[in-house]
This record gives C-alpha cells, sequence and structure tokens, in this order.
C-alpha cells in the first residue's frame, strides 16, 4: 500500500510542527506494518480482534486523560471541547469496538475483563500522568498523537482500500467527516491554547521542547501499540 507523501494536519500549525519534530517516529507510527495489513486486508482477524479488545481498554484510559484535560482548562471553551470528547469517546467510539468484537462472537463482557497487555499500560499510564503532573499543554500534547494520527491513516486508508476492504468499517470510522471534523476542533484548540500560554512564537518559549516530547513520547507508544498487535 502506498501512503500519500501529504498528510493532512486538520489546519493546526502546531500539530503540523509537532509531527515534523516527531521525524520517523511519526512514520513508523502512522506507515507501520499493522496499519498497511488493515488496508490490504492482510492482517489477520485474530490480531485485529486482539488490538479492538486492548483498544477498547485504551480508549476507557482515554477518555480519562481527556476529563483531566477538562480540570486543567483554562476557560470554558477548552472545557467544553474536552467534555465533549469524553462523551465521544464512551458513548460512541467504544461502541464500534463492541459492535465490530460481537460480530466476531466477543461479547462485551468479555471486554470488560480483558487483561491489559504492558503496551496498554505503559502508553496510558504515560497519558494520564501528563495530566495528573502536568498542565493543560502536557496533557493535549500527550493525547494529541492518537487523534491526529487515526486521522491521518483513516484518510490514507481510506483512498487506497478497496470499498469491500476487510476492515472497512474501521477505515471508514476514521476517515470520515465525523472524525475528521473532531480533529479539526482538536487542531484549533491546540493553536490556541499554545498561543495563549506560549506566545505568538512558541517555539521560542522555553516550554516547546518539553511539550513537543511529549508527543514524541506519545507517538513512540502508538508504535508499540501496533506491535502488540502484530504480536496477538
Amino acid at each position: 500500500m502506498t501512503f500519500h507523501t501529504t498528510a493532512p494536519d486538520f489546519g493546526s500549525t502546531v500539530f503540523a510542527r509537532w509531527r515534523a519534530e516527531a521525524g520517523e517516529d511519526w512514520h513508523a507510527y502512522t506507515r507501520h506494518a499493522f496499519v498497511r495489513g488493515l488496508g490490504d486486508g492482510s492482517l489477520p482477524q485474530a490480531n485485529f480482534l486482539h488490538y479492538l479488545v486492548q483498544d477498547y481498554i485504551f480508549l476507557f484510559h482515554f477518555a480519562r486523560a481527556w476529563a483531566l484535560a477538562v480540570v486543567k482548562a483554562d476557560n470554558i471553551a477548552e472545557a467544553r471541547l474536552a467534555a465533549s470528547i469524553v462523551d465521544g469517546l464512551v458513548n460512541h467510539e467504544m461502541s464500534l469496538h463492541v459492535d465490530i468484537c460481537g460480530k466476531a462472537g466477543i461479547a462485551e463482557e468479555a471486554l470488560l475483563q480483558a487483561e491489559e497487555e504492558r503496551e496498554n499500560l505503559a502508553y496510558t499510564r504515560y497519558v494520564i500522568d501528563a495530566g495528573l503532573s502536568g498542565d493543560f499543554l502536557d496533557v493535549v500534547a500527550a493525547l494529541a498523537p492518537c487523534v491526529f494520527g487515526y486521522g491521518e491513516i483513516g484518510a490514507a486508508l481510506a483512498a487506497e482500500a478497496a470499498p469491500d476492504a476487510t476492515y472497512r468499517q474501521w477505515i471508514d470510522t476514521y476517515a470520515g467527516e465525523e472524525y475528521h471534523d473532531m480533529c479539526r476542533q482538536v487542531g484549533a484548540l491546540v493553536d490556541a491554547a499554545v498561543e495563549a500560554r506560549l506566545g505568538p512564537d512558541p517555539q521560542s518559549s522555553p516550554r516547546w521542547a518539553m511539550i513537543s516530547r511529549r508527543f514524541q513520547a506519545a507517538t513512540r507508544l502508538e508504535v508499540g501499540f501496533w506491535d502488540m498487535g502484530l504480536r496477538g
């Protein structure tokens, strides 16, 4: 599967800079063998289902981290969007996993009782720690690779995959306008939050490097999550 050389930045200057600074780590994440297997259908179903079970657990903790963004918000706009994402994760996105797993004979009760893999633990607790120990920028920078990366992956796979592709339901979710609109909203939120806290030239701020490293660390943890999926 061939990926486009240009990728969406969802209108966010800050995300575009973070992605550029992540370099090869970002490519390792968005062009991972697991991702390619989703696109061309070569990924074994057992590996996909294992990933979905773990991602169901991940999304619960991801929602907790976005709830911390509500706590750390400096204004109602930040709090409102973060709260809406918590709602979307808990009441909508997780239902995709329940639906796909249910069709494969895995009941929601089994998802709730599944044991967390070490890559899942490492990633989710890193993001939650960013929210507990840092400020709004810390937690949003740690959350951003998942939000934007899945949008980028969805767009790339939707452009290449056949209409009847094995994993089309998953692809369409992250290539869809609803998800990409959320990415654009998060992009605007990130840009506004960074400017409010670091000024109009954020890269000149002493904090920029630390916040960018948050993004890079979470990107590497995303790679580990795909590795876990391939391992099965």
